[in-house]
């Protein structure tokens, strides 16, 4: 048999993904699943945006576009990022892809050379390392603790810092933690990467989603020497209950956009044209599904967090965006239920599946496998259930 490549032989599955299959298997088989699994809105796309996306195809917009994207999505992305971010980018600045993950590779393709070390903190999102892999590059991972709310400082940065470092990869708020660098908190971290000439990847999907009337600092506004040298991905997925659409967008100086523009253009072209006109009109028109997404959110979280804090073995910390809980599992480490010892978040996340019929995502793939991973993006009715049997599932631990 011919043999296969390395590269894409060394890529693994994405977790995520995988307890999400295995749980709807399982509904598929008329099991009842409580699933906290994969992080989606579950709400419907708001109607305009719909709307947006059928006038498209009655006017005959299923055609090529170019492989940067339409302009009048390329114009609303610049419109929404000044309103919101205070930031000021030309259309020419903006590259769309197929959603905020198809904007983070590219835009690692863009910037890595073989063995360029790309400065990551843990806990990361499932799909960096595997990312920065497969364009090249070598994930450098410092580890943020519970006791700096899952948040690295400049020291630790500096510190990580080679001859080979090419970039600093920060999600804000975080995906899978939920937490917030605030400004001052940005700073430091930022100074560290003007220092050594690093290039900074902000992917910033969650900006809109963030409670407890905390201020969302994006990291392209803190300078123009930090503008300069950030790519900034973002997307209309979770803002606007648009994750099957796959839009999403990547801001940069052009001469980086010329490069991922020209990546695309050679690989997948542009998203499917209707969706790009759905998705301008999700970020130029009425914006008040948001809040309403946001509020409900901010109810769930707090509901959820309260109840888990309140079972023996497991604990979390209420983080201030997104909408993921990271629960720790590590008191119940090396214990058993129903015969099956618990090492890990793995071990616990199969039971939980297997025992209590409840889907949450084991953090090892996100560089923390003491904890799993649990989205509050469901109904307050599955959240409810769902924590009613995690907290019966715990009973029986011995």
């Amino acid at each position: 048999m011919m043999k296969l490549s390395d590269m894409a032989s060394k890529v693994s599955a994405s977790t995520t993904l995988a307890i999400d299959a295995m749980a709807k298997e399982m509904r598929a088989k008329g099991q009842d699943v409580i699933g906290f699994g994969a992080g989606e809105p579950d709400f419907n796309t708001p109607d305009n945006i719909v709307n947006a996306a059928i006038t498209a195809l009655h006017d005959g917009q299923t055609r090529y576009t170019p492989s940067a994207g339409i302009i009048p999505l390329r114009q609303a992305v610049c419109e929404r990022l000044l309103v919101d971010c205070g930031l000021n980018y030309d259309f020419s600045q903006i590259t769309i892809a197929s959603g905020a993950k198809h904007s983070i590779y590219i835009a690692l393709m863009a910037l890595l050379n073989p063995r360029d070390e790309v400065i990551l903190p843990a806990p990361y999102w499932v799909s960096y390392c595997e990312m920065i892999k497969m364009a090249g590059g070598v994930p450098v991972i410092i580890d943020g603790s519970t006791a700096t709310d899952f948040k690295i400082t400049a020291e630790q940065l500096n510190k990580a810092v080679t001859k080979r470092t090419k970039l600093f990869l920060i999600n804000n708020p975080s995906n899978p933690t939920g937490m917030l660098y605030s400004k001052d908190e940005l700073i430091p971290l930022l100074d560290v990467c003007v220092k050594h000439d690093l290039f900074i990847l902000a992917d910033e999907i969650y900006y809109n989603l963030i409670y407890d009337n905390r201020e969302f600092v994006s990291v392209p506004s803190l300078g123009d020497d930090i503008k300069e040298r950030t790519i900034l991905i973002n997307g209309v997925s979770k803002s606007y209950a648009m994750t099957g659409w796959r839009i999403g967008y990547a801001a940069a100086n052009r001469e980086i956009s010329k490069i991922m523009s020209n990546f695309l253009s050679h690989s997948t072209g542009a998203p499917a044209t209707m969706a790009q006109y759905a998705a301008a009109e999700a970020l130029s028109g009425n914006q008040d599904s948001i809040a309403r997404m946001r509020a409900l959110f901010e109810e769930r979280r707090n509901y959820i967090v309260d109840r888990i804090n309140k079972i023996d073995g497991v604990s979390c910390i209420k983080p201030d965006g997104a909408f993921y809980i990271m629960m720790n599992i590590s008191e119940i480490k090396g214990r058993c239920v129903k015969g099956k010892v618990i090492q890990n978040g793995d071990d616990f996340a199969m039971s939980l599946l297997e025992d209590a019929k409840v889907a949450v995502v084991p953090c090892s793939g996100f560089g923390a496998p003491d904890f799993v991973r649990l989205t509050y993006a469901a109904s307050m009715e599955n959240i409810k259930d769902g924590i009613d049997r995690i907290e019966k599932f715990l009973s029986e631990v011995v």
